[in-house]
């Protein structure tokens, strides 16, 4: 079992920056590949990035490559997103979640999930 708690979310204008942070318990938690989703007001859970076990594997949606940054530090059970030049349609809640099988795109592959932190970007 791992439990995971996201912070860092926020009210932000448009080009700002923000680094959420998905802390999590369970001494595996560095051997799980992890994460970040993000779900806007009416919208489709969407994949944003995730990060391998090892700080490899790394992949972005195409809507924030260039801009987000997914890293993590296994000592501190924390994975981290960091999000510059950030823009009004960013606007949504962000999860991260453990990874379990299947494409790591579709939210179905993961197994564990947080509660979710907001963020939104003012025009």
């Amino acid at each position: 079992q791992v439990q995971l708690v996201e912070s860092g979310g926020g009210l932000v204008q448009a080009g700002g920056s923000l680094r959420l942070s998905c802390a999590a318990s369970g001494r595996t938690f560095s051997s799980y590949t992890v994460g970040w989703f993000r779900q806007a007001p009416g919208k489709e859970r969407e994949f944003v990035a995730t990060i391998g076990w090892a700080g490899g594997s790394i992949y972005y949606a195409d809507s924030v490559k260039g801009r987000f940054t997914i890293s993590r530090d296994n000592a501190k059970n924390t994975v981290y997103l960091q999000m510059n030049s950030l823009k009004p349609e960013d606007t949504a809640d962000y999860y991260c979640a453990v990874y379990n099988s299947g494409s790591y795109i579709n939210r179905g592959a993961y197994r564990y999930w947080g509660q979710g932190t907001q963020v939104t970007v003012s025009s």
